[in-house]
């Protein structure tokens, strides 16, 4: 996830911070974002654990990766080696079942890390910070029960969401008090939905059960993203074939239209398949980008055949590709992306760990893909002046 989303965060908090630059000159500026800001955790996993917290990122004043302590205090992390070595112990002691507890959260471009019963186990490499990998068997975090939340804080303003693009694991929803006192939130589950999530993706036939993750005694860990699913062998790297070729025979007879900017309708772009790659030209018939025909992976992760620079063109255009394979909207609708949800997962081809978190969502609302974002279908919040900002560790029932 972090090598997606997090981009994607920090491009978007970057973005507004340009505009904010841009309309110094106009209406009186809103209360400056202050160096942090309270971030309170609720414990109603009705779970008896001890709780442990980290909050572990990038330091957007020096471009440091390090951690912060209870306080919002930064402490860049030490050089790391090869083999890596042991991270400083970063862990907060979280509230205890029923209760809730606050920390400040600094301007970061980060994850706030939650683990039940155990530390998570970090370290460091000459190239930074280890993070959990539990795709990998040998993981030292594979069999804790963990998960985590991501945010930006700069000056524009705090944007947080709740993630499901790495795995699906212990739920939470995440909120945040607006300057007017109002407060948002989003990423909670319904009402038996974490269970409802396992069983219905144990049903999936296609191997989608596989991606299901238990400990040794019987606890049910996390489902991870069909992206490690291919990568580990868990799901079959075929399992998108039948949808990828249909769009690709589809769109070398007819015309793709993206319009990548929702405040920009005018910017289209046109996509035709010819010798096996889907150009895309715009209104003078230039070629702007090119596609090979995507695997599997690239269309989990959105990224290698379907990557997604943060330019004004490919990027936009992929990550609109790459909603529609998800969402498996390429067939029944010609022009991207699709702004409702209704037709979304319909073929029998299509992001089934996805569409499942999707539907055991209380809104509907999920990042259950790097690019769930297209259309305003994520769990995000976000204002530009926040009072503060809410973690809620929800049952895992």
């Amino acid at each position: 996830m972090l090598r997606t989303l997090r981009s994607r965060l920090t491009a978007a908090a970057g973005a507004a911070a340009l505009v904010g630059t841009l309309l110094t000159l106009g209406p009186p500026a809103q209360a400056a974002v202050p160096a942090t800001i309270p971030l309170k955790i609720t414990n109603n996993s009705g779970r008896g654990e001890p709780v442990y917290l980290y909050n572990l990122g990038t330091n957007l004043a020096t471009g440091q990766q390090g951690w912060a302590d209870a306080g919002g205090t930064f402490h860049p992390w030490p050089a790391g080696g090869n083999p890596p070595t042991p991270a400083p112990d970063a862990a907060i002691t979280g509230p205890a079942a029923g209760q809730s507890a606050t920390i400040r959260i600094p301007k970061f471009s980060g994850r706030v890390y939650f683990s039940y019963g155990q530390k998570l186990v970090f370290r460091l490499t000459t190239g930074g910070l280890v993070q959990p990998a539990v795709q990998n068997p040998s993981d030292p975090n594979r069999n804790i029960l963990f998960n985590w939340s991501e945010y930006t804080l700069n000056d524009s303003g705090l944007w947080l969401n709740s993630t499901q693009v790495d795995m699906f694991s212990a739920p939470y929803a995440v909120g945040v008090q607006r300057s007017d006192g109002t407060t948002v939130s989003t990423g909670r589950l319904r009402a038996g939905g974490y269970s409802g999530f396992f069983n219905a993706l144990r049903g999936q036939p296609g191997g989608w059960a596989n991606l299901i993750q238990t400990r040794s005694d019987g606890t049910v860990l996390r489902a991870l993203s069909p992206l490690y699913g291919v990568e580990t062998g868990a799901l079959p790297r075929t399992v998108l074939d039948d949808y990828i070729n249909r769009v690709w025979q589809k769109y070398a007879t007819s015309t793709l239209t993206v319009t990548p900017f929702a405040d920009q309708p005018g910017t289209r772009y046109y996509g035709r398949v010819s010798g096996g790659v889907m150009n895309f030209t715009n209104g003078s018939g230039t070629v702007v980008t090119s596609f090979q025909k995507p695997d599997a992976d690239s269309v989990f992760g959105c990224h290698r055949l379907l990557d997604a620079p943060n330019d004004a063109v490919r990027g936009p255009i992929s990550r609109t590709l790459c909603a529609g394979f998800n969402r498996s909207t390429l067939l029944v609708n010609p022009n991207q992306p699709d702004t409702t949800s209704a037709g979304f997962y319909q073929d029998t081809v299509t992001n089934h760990y996805a569409r499942k978190i999707h539907a055991q969502t209380v809104d509907g609302k999920a990042y259950a893909f790097a690019f769930d974002d297209v259309g305003h279908h994520e769990s995000l919040v976000h204002d530009g002046s926040p009072l503060q900002a809410y973690l809620t560790l929800d049952p895992l029932s």
